[in-house]
């Protein structure tokens, strides 16, 4: 469960946006779902960071072309601020903008035109497989790494490293079968769960973001590994 929510606690959702409309749409397609919401809607990307540090928020709703200034720069700050699921909204499909934002710990992403239904639900099947259970023992070894899944924690060398919930997730799933490969498209339907085939960017962007943390030369990786035209696999 995240942190911060109760059993019946609505699910925080914070929206930076600048249109309107967009969040007339937003609120009503988290009001259609069977799901308790909670929608605070901001303008600023300092508003922003106040509110996640008032009240941490499950999911943050990221319009880049609200706020003016790197991608990079941006979502840096708002994961530095949170660890909830980051979804940013970009004006186009241009794939720097797309690699940007994902490279610095978004979780998703949407392009314009913004069509609230269907981010809602790319949302709700992340938040579902993150809570999801693994059936995993307490405590799984990897050589220096420790992997305790209901715990929701990560320790090489004894010392604990912090990942995002999807980089944390996407290592439970590989640990799920140690030694198999996963093909990108059973990663996004395990992870995402959206059934976005076709999109191997947010696995091999997340990808290297996990071997950031967890291997001691991520050039060189020895847990997380790539089998060439087949996907990934946990080694031990």
């Amino acid at each position: 469960m995240p942190k911060g929510r109760t059993a019946n606690s609505p699910i925080a959702v914070l929206l930076i946006e600048g249109s309107p409309q967009i969040e007339t749409d937003m609120a009503q397609s988290l009001a259609d779902t069977n799901e308790a919401y909670e929608l605070q809607v901001v303008h600023s990307l300092n508003d922003a960071l106040t509110a996640v540090r008032k009240k941490q928020p499950t999911v943050v709703i990221f319009n880049i072309a609200t706020i003016a200034g790197d991608t990079s720069d941006l979502v840096k700050q708002m994961r530095n601020a949170t660890s909830a699921f980051i979804y940013i909204v970009t004006e186009s499909s241009d794939t720097d903008t797309i690699l940007q934002g994902l490279e610095a710990g978004a979780d998703d992403y949407h392009e314009h035109p913004v069509n609230c239904q269907h981010l809602v639900a790319r949302m709700h099947a992340l938040l579902r497989r993150a809570n999801g259970a693994f059936h995993l023992e307490n405590a799984l070894h990897f050589g220096h790494l420790e992997i305790r899944p209901d715990e929701g924690r990560v320790y090489r060398d004894g010392k604990e490293i912090s990942l995002t919930r999807t980089e944390f997730r996407l290592l439970c799933e590989l640990a799920h079968d140690p030694n198999g490969v996963f093909s990108r498209e059973v990663l996004l339907d395990k992870v995402w769960g959206h059934g976005y085939f076709g999109d191997g960017r947010l696995v091999d962007v997340h990808i290297r973001r996990l071997r950031m943390n967890i291997e001691v030369d991520p050039a060189e990786p020895t847990h997380v590994v790539t089998v060439r035209g087949l996907g990934y696999r946990l080694q031990s």
